[in-house]
């Protein structure tokens, strides 16, 4: 699955998370599964990543121009998940890939890694750029959310003190 291969590294080097993925999958059906279950897994292997989540600022966001394309994520590591996609993608397929699994992606990723995610595409004409430009959008504001806080490096980023 090559394109979702591409979004997968941009997802790594935008995030400055290092990944190994490995999925075998039932593309014999269509690529639905594999794509979400990549998600499922990521999402889990962050929230045990993270533990507790003492020291990380928590939130995170990133306005992301690509040519034509200019998308909106802002994201919660709050470990209550809640998906709003308002991304629609002018074409069914980038190549081979069905566009929709993009959003299937980011639903399992943020159900099972605990993420309130909010992508929003504010301009865009190419699928492929918007796509990718919603997986860097993404990564960039997970990266900015799993910083630690200096001034709170010791502290659970909650009023309630638990995550």
């Amino acid at each position: 699955m090559g394109f979702f291969d591409h979004m997968l590294d941009q997802l790594s080097r935008h995030a400055l998370i290092d990944m190994t993925v490995r999925c075998d999958g039932d593309l014999h059906i269509d690529d639905h599964h594999t794509v979400e279950d990549v998600g499922i897994a990521l999402g889990q292997a962050l929230t045990q990543a993270l533990g507790d989540k003492r020291g990380i600022v928590r939130y995170g966001s990133c306005l992301l121009p690509m040519d034509d394309t200019l998308v909106r994520a802002a994201l919660d590591l709050s470990g209550r998940p809640y998906l709003v996609w308002s991304l629609d993608m002018p074409t069914a397929k980038i190549g081979s890939f069905d566009t929709e699994l993009v959003r299937e992606f980011f639903q399992a990723f943020s159900t099972h890694g605990g993420i309130t995610l909010h992508v929003e595409k504010l301009a865009g004409l190419n699928s492929h750029h918007i796509a990718e430009a919603a997986f860097k959008s993404v990564a960039r504001s997970l990266r900015d959310a799993l910083e630690t806080d200096p001034r709170k490096a010791d502290a659970v980023p909650s009023t309630k003190g638990t995550l």
